[in-house]
């Protein structure tokens, strides 16, 4: 059976553990290497990872290029609108095709639809980089960083400030996987998909207020108000208007309390200088564990294969 990476709530809990354990035990058999060195394993050998973007990319981009090759691998690299995908080819005719010529394809797409039609016709793993709905490879970057600074994820509280986007969706994802509480604040007309948010359960907390949900958290996270094809700009700007993570909302969290952000950052909007560039950001480290992360996700997609 192939191996889709597509939401975390696909996956089982003991599954998503193992992924996790993984990417730390990559990375720390790497320091000091060269990031051209493949993995001592190299559980991609003679294998090709197919990359295609419909959104821009910086660290999706250069993260799976550098954990395919390290594992031992080779990428091809795309954009939609330089294939027949972006002039109207069906997206399972894409899939099809691309089954017979590479090993696994990972899919940074506008519609999460697209992606789940692409793996249902693809014979060879999908990979998730992004899409309107989730982001699950980010949120495993997230959660290696979080465990590396503070130890194990579970019964850690978090809390989620501004919009209930794809990066939020796959963060409540995760919280009853992983034994975590999730906090999220966000204006009430831009909260999480309800659909999203029921997977969460009683992990989940949601509040108009960022005060209530960073009180005591462990980790303070956000992202961008205006994702790649909101139309909405001045409107999100109003609304998130009290939702910027400043040094005062970052003090009410624990005294060790860390700050993420996937990148890239609106400074002055959702997060001020102080923070991103003060001693509680693992931002950089959140952007380079996005390579670990992804490895331990393409070995376990290789795994059965």
């Amino acid at each position: 059976m192939v191996r889709h990476f597509l939401d975390i709530h696909r996956l089982d809990a003991a599954d998503l553990r193992s992924i996790l354990d993984d990417a730390h035990a990559r990375k720390a058999a790497r320091k000091g290497w060269p990031q051209g060195r493949p993995d001592a394993d190299a559980p991609a050998r003679d294998r090709v990872l197919a990359m295609i973007f419909e959104k821009n990319s910086t660290r999706t981009r250069f993260s799976f290029d550098a954990a395919i090759r390290q594992l031992g691998g080779a990428a091809i690299i795309a954009n939609a609108g330089d294939m027949q995908l972006g002039r109207g080819e069906p997206v399972e005719d894409t899939a099809r095709v691309l089954s017979r010529m590479v090993d696994a394809v990972m899919i940074r797409a506008n519609s999460h639809e697209d992606v789940e039609r692409f793996a249902q016709a693809s014979t060879v793993p999908v990979i998730n980089g992004l899409t309107d709905r989730s982001h699950p490879c980010q949120i495993l970057a997230d959660i290696v960083t979080i465990e590396e600074k503070l130890g194990p994820i579970a019964g850690k509280t978090l809390a989620w400030i501004g919009d209930g986007n794809n990066v939020c969706h796959s963060f409540i994802h995760a919280a009853p996987l992983l034994g975590f509480h999730l906090n999220i604040a966000c204006p009430a007309d831009y909260h999480p998909d309800l659909h999203d948010l029921a997977k969460g359960g009683s992990a989940v907390t949601l509040t108009s207020d960022p005060r209530d949900a960073v009180r005591g958290a462990d980790a303070v996270i956000t992202d961008t108000w205006v994702s790649m094809g909101d139309s909405d700009y001045e409107a999100r700007l109003a609304a998130f208007e009290h939702y910027s993570v400043d040094q005062a909302l970052m003090d009410l969290a624990d005294p060790d309390a860390l700050f993420l952000h996937c990148l890239p950052a609106h400074r002055g909007e959702e997060v001020t200088d102080a923070v991103i560039d003060g001693p509680r950001s693992v931002v950089w480290d959140e952007a380079e564990n996005r390579i670990h992360a992804q490895k331990a996700i393409l070995a376990w997609c290789f795994a059965d294969a």
